[in-house]
């Protein structure tokens, strides 16, 4: 069996490490309503994609 010769030390373990993290999605101001909202999906909270109105939200 290949077995390693020496230990990985915690500094290389942690710096090959480095780029597993979460990430933000991309959030962008709703043109209609300036909410928040994902790129690229319907508005949640008014219900429009661009400048149209996709889905009917009740209030």
């Amino acid at each position: 069996m290949a077995v390693p010769a020496r230990k990985t030390s915690k500094m290389r373990k942690r710096l090959r490490r480095t780029h597993y993290k979460l990430q933000v999605p991309g959030m962008s101001a709703c043109p209609n309503c300036g909410e928040l909202r994902r790129s690229h999906r319907v508005c949640s909270s008014c219900g429009y994609y661009g400048d149209k109105e996709v889905v009917k939200i009740k209030k």
